[in-house]
């Protein structure tokens, strides 16, 4: 079941984020001194901002119990953009994770958007093909001054 979390659930939420993306940190050899900003380092408080600015948060729940989450917001383009992907890693390989994108795809519509946006990893080459897979076209990739790695950026029509 996937629902919108409420703000006494930020923290589990937080929790589930840094062990999904413990994963990615530990793939890419980041670390706190070399990424700070990794979402593996994500802060309760970056959570509660956004909660408190309107962006939509939500869990997937399995027997009652938080194993996955993402939040959508919308951005300066006035797109749809999706965060923060995250599924317990025992819970991977269940369909949980694609189950959360067309959710998703189904609340940005409700949103008004036409189109939903994402950044990965772009040297993230498995986790890229994942999206690819659901019908996200790869529309570049950015370095940034204080991340080392670059960023892609994909996006699905709605």
């Amino acid at each position: 079941m996937i629902r919108q979390i409420e703000r006494d659930e930020i923290e589990l939420c937080v929790q589930v984020i840094r062990k999904s993306f413990e994963t990615v940190a530990q793939e890419f050899n980041l670390t706190k001194e070399n990424c700070p900003g990794h979402t593996s380092f994500i802060q309760i408080e970056k959570l509660y901002e956004q909660y408190d600015e309107g962006r939509r948060l939500f869990g997937y729940l399995h027997n009652d119990i938080i194993v996955g989450y993402f939040s959508l917001g919308k951005n300066d383009g006035g797109n749809s953009q999706l965060e923060n992907v995250a599924v317990l890693p025992e819970y991977r390989h269940k369909g949980y994770g694609k189950e959360m994108i067309f959710f998703a795809m189904s609340k940005a519509r409700e949103m008004g958007s036409n189109k939903m946006v994402i950044g990965i990893i772009e040297e993230n080459t498995k986790l890229k093909d994942w999206y690819s897979n659901i019908g996200f076209i790869h529309i570049g990739a950015r370095k940034y001054n204080n991340l080392p790695f670059n960023v892609g950026f994909m996006e699905i029509q709605l």
